[in-house]
């Protein structure tokens, strides 16, 4: 999981380099290609931060529609830049609104972008008003259903069951017994592979379809007045897989909560023009979106893992703050079904929360 987190222009610091070599095979790259983009060195700054290995330059020229380009600085021996540059092409073609690649340099990673703007959705969003965000979060809706709407079987890695397996066990690994400091062995062990068994099963019954695979309001950008359609970035790990798993990532944000009145506001419109597009969602909202509650939670024990791999072994703490959030969320679907009481019950042994006294199929 990664999101591009611009920052705001007074704190867009200069451009750093611990690595001597890469900073020399970077202003050769610059070189080659200013005086055909019409650069400006002097004005390269820090674009964004990232949760992988990546990072975002932003640079000046007066020949850009925004006045500026982004270039991706994508170490080769850390990051693959020849999936963002096909996935670039896939959404371009659907329709979305994404970053055309200007330049591309595989042996160094290099990669001049067009510049979408700084206005993420989420800075956008009023986080005190729900019903407020409605036509932008419908926004978001429409780039979905259009990238949904372009999926052909062959052309994108498969969201398997080998991967939704290696995902979910991020979440033992690294926010049980690194960030936890729990042994997981005996029981406790026999009850997280039965458990994680079911949700993948559950989750691969979905229909596939092409899935960003980290569809969220970080990562959509509120483009001027000029362009309707939102930016959509960070869509390098995109994979065909479940149709219910963008939709849960945006309405059960890593960030952010809603209260699920508006989660389901939200998520029947998505239903609805998911229907008209043809695309294949349960015919029943109902059991639609228990099958979304189902993704969500593989999602949210997969993102735990991750945010715990970061602070941990990345050195980026702040990811841990929001550890609540997806706690929250597991426990309120584990809540909702029979079959995941287990999961809930070793979740509040390990938490020290207080499991519901009974359970219910299905909503409650």
């Amino acid at each position: 999981m990664s999101q591009h987190t611009p920052l705001p222009k007074s704190s867009q610091p200069l451009v750093n380099w611990t690595d001597p070599g890469r900073e020399a095979a970077f202003h050769q790259w610059l070189d080659r290609i200013r005086d055909t983009h019409g650069l400006q060195p002097a004005s390269l700054r820090l674009a964004s931060a990232d949760a992988s290995f990546r990072r975002y330059l932003r640079i000046d020229t007066p020949q850009s529609g925004t006045g500026s380009l982004i270039i991706m600085d994508a170490p080769p021996d850390k990051e693959d830049s020849r999936p963002f540059v096909k996935v670039a092409a896939l959404m371009s073609r659907a329709g979305l609104n994404v970053p055309q690649v200007l330049d591309w340099e595989p042996a160094t990673g290099f990669l001049l972008l067009a510049d979408l703007g700084s206005l993420t959705m989420m800075e956008a969003i009023d986080a005190n008003d729900a019903d407020a965000n409605q036509s932008l979060y419908l926004r978001a809706v429409d780039a979905l259903v259009l990238w949904q709407s372009a999926s052909r079987t062959g052309v994108l890695p498969a969201y398997d069951e080998a991967l939704l397996a290696r995902e979910l066990s991020l979440f033992p690994d690294w926010y049980l017994q690194r960030h936890r400091g729990v042994v997981v062995e005996g029981a406790m062990r026999q009850t997280l592979n039965d458990q994680f068994k079911l949700i993948v099963e559950r989750n691969l019954a979905a229909p596939a379809v092409y899935v960003h695979r980290d569809f969220m309001p970080r990562n959509l950008m509120v483009p001027g007045e000029s362009e309707t359609r939102l930016g959509v970035l960070d869509f390098q790990d995109a994979v065909h897989g479940p149709i219910t798993y963008d939709i849960a990532s945006l309405m059960r944000d890593a960030f952010l909560s809603w209260d699920e009145e508006f989660v389901l506001d939200i998520t029947v419109r998505y239903w609805q023009r998911a229907q008209k597009a043809g695309l294949p969602v349960d015919s029943d909202f109902g059991e639609f979106y228990r099958a979304v509650e189902w993704m969500g939670l593989q999602r949210h024990l997969k993102v735990a893992g991750i945010f715990a791999r970061l602070g941990l072994r990345d050195g980026k703490p702040r990811y841990l703050a929001d550890a609540p959030r997806f706690i929250a969320y597991i426990r309120a679907t584990t809540s909702r079904y029979r079959e995941l009481a287990p999961l809930l019950r070793l979740l509040d042994q390990v938490e020290g929360t207080q499991a519901p006294s009974a359970y219910a199929f299905g909503r409650v």
